[in-house]
């Protein structure tokens, strides 16, 4: 039996993300936290991680912006959804659904990780809905799923396997490894945040069977069919790649800002994969001046 206190833990978002809302959805019920007014910024995180993420890079933007960032179905969220497309084509589908139902109009929409391709997806297949995109470190091209995740997937295949790997990650040294989070994040991340990392799956058949099903659904073929529109795609984008990212290569954020017509490239130094964990300040200003230009400004 799960106590209540392991559930407040895998639950746990914090403060800084503003205010929490369910939506009701096709696909089913969402978590979205809201803060700030102006100009909306949609915020897509990935696999394995929640909203938190972005919590060192909202209070940052809140001031000027309307954040709003969304606890995506991959294994670390709360609400399950069982029956519905996990797909990337169905995730990304669900961020479009989740911008209408919020009725935010054209948005900054910013990506991380396997979040980074949905992004991508919808920008290829909605341009109404998004104003400008940002990219950090992400899935692109051939990298989805990356060497990490296909790890995962081997370990999902056996039976009880995801099971066993979320009660291992509970475990603050294997998380930090260079098998698992430490490969994302030059430091440890902050450990209330891991634990809503790890937790809901660990605790929770029907977000395991979720995370599953998200697992499975990646290819290449996903992220590939969408570069093939990047030429069409007439927005600004802002590529901000990890400079210390040994997942997503800097080859991949120089054929982004070379394959997107309006984009330019700004790394991000001093972090891996999870630049929103190593350097939310340094990711916050360069979305901020970004997302902050002018409406008509293109950029190279």
């Amino acid at each position: 039996m799960i106590d209540s206190t392991t559930t407040a833990r895998a639950s746990w978002r914090a403060a800084d993300l503003g205010a929490r809302r369910e939506i009701s959805l096709p696909q089913g019920r969402m978590a979205v936290f809201e803060s700030g007014t102006g100009r909306p910024i949609v915020f897509v995180h990935g696999l394995l991680v929640n909203a938190n993420l972005w919590r060192g890079v909202v209070p940052r933007l809140a001031g000027e912006f309307h954040c709003v960032t969304l606890d995506m179905p991959f294994g670390s969220h709360t609400l399950s959804m069982p029956g519905a497309d996990l797909t990337p084509p169905g995730m990304a589908e669900l961020v479009c659904t989740a911008i209408e139902a919020l009725e935010l109009g054209p948005v900054v929409l910013v990506g991380n990780d396997s979040g980074g391709a949905l992004c991508q997806l919808v920008a290829t297949s909605r341009p109404d809905l998004v104003q400008r995109l940002v990219l950090t470190s992400c899935d692109a091209y051939e990298n989805m799923p990356p060497l990490l995740v296909r790890a995962i997937r081997l370990t999902a295949r056996i039976p009880g396997g995801l099971g066993l790997l979320m009660s291992a990650l509970r475990l603050p040294w294997v998380r930090n490894s260079p098998i698992a989070f430490g490969a994302l994040s030059i430091r440890p991340i902050e450990p209330r945040a891991a634990e809503s990392y790890v937790l809901p799956a660990g605790i929770a058949r029907d977000i395991r069977d979720d995370l599953r099903r998200a697992l499975f659904g990646q290819h290449r073929r996903h992220t590939l069919g969408a570069a093939a529109h990047f030429a069409e795609f007439d927005r600004p984008v802002l590529i901000a790649w990890s400079g210390r990212d040994p997942i997503f290569p800097m080859a991949h954020a120089l054929r982004l800002a070379t394959d997107f017509p309006h984009a330019r490239l700004e790394v991000i130094p001093e972090a891996r994969g999870f630049s929103p964990e190593d350097e939310p300040v340094r990711l916050a200003t360069a979305i901020a001046e970004f997302a902050a230009a002018s409406r008509s400004a293109h950029v190279r």
